[in-house]
């Protein structure tokens, strides 16, 4: 799997563009955010552990 980053200043553009991704849904595209993925990466790194602390 290939990943893309696209960086967008302008947020109407944002709309733009994500409209016409969504169109790729189909076809296997999957539209994640930055943030999201850095999320996702905090959780994988937990996988093991057997407890998990949420309070720092």
């Amino acid at each position: 799997m290939k990943s893309l980053v696209i960086n967008i200043k302008d947020d109407t553009i944002v709309d733009k563009v994500l409209w016409m991704l969504e169109h790729f849904k189909d076809d296997g595209l999957e539209i994640v955010s930055k943030e999201d993925m850095e999320d996702l990466k905090l959780l994988k790194e937990t996988r093991s552990e057997e407890k998990i602390n949420f309070r720092t």
